[in-house]
């Protein structure tokens, strides 16, 4: 083969393999265009599906931060007997049920928020055995304390559920 034969045969090549190279660039970006497409519309599905459940969540999560927030309590659960350490021990006691109650919905919701609604829940556990440190002799003027603690500051489910709100419309 002579050095023209082999620039003929080049010239020959040349557009088919330009043509082959643009062919597959086009095949590619449509793969992977299709890809995404597949991706975004099951994710939408999925979205679809799990909004409402995700919403459930918070929801129920909103009715647990406003069940122990301190003035819904101590008004919900009256004290059994005078003594203040069962009542104490009540109210923690409550606020724990309802927590494991809820511990499922953890799932539906951001690390951060679950975090945050721990944190109130521990929170007004620890304002509850802060009033109980107290001279209180009896369960109703516990009861009393607790109230009066937490009437000059917002209560660590306020702060909770504006966090749980926030989420919530970030969502949309």
């Amino acid at each position: 083969m002579s050095g023209d034969q082999i620039f003929q045969l080049f010239a020959y090549l040349l557009p088919s393999v330009v043509v082959g190279a643009i062919a597959f660039y086009f095949f590619r970006m449509h793969t992977n265009n299709e890809e995404g497409r597949r991706r975004f519309l099951l994710h939408k599905d999925s979205q679809h599906n799990t909004l409402p459940i995700r919403l459930q969540a918070y929801e129920r999560m909103a009715l647990f931060l406003e069940r122990i927030s301190i003035p819904s309590l101590v008004v919900r659960v009256a004290p059994k007997t005078a003594d203040k350490n069962d009542y104490e021990n009540l109210l923690i006691r409550t606020i724990e049920n309802e927590f494991e109650h809820n511990l499922s919905q953890q799932i539906y919701l951001s690390d951060e928020c679950w975090n945050i609604i721990k944190a109130a829940k521990s929170a007004t556990i620890q304002m509850i055995r802060k009033a109980a440190l107290s001279e209180t002799d009896s369960a109703d003027k516990l009861r009393e304390d607790v109230l009066n603690q937490t009437m000059d500051k917002q209560s660590p489910s306020a702060t909770a559920l504006s966090y749980v709100k926030k989420e919530i419309g970030e969502l949309w």
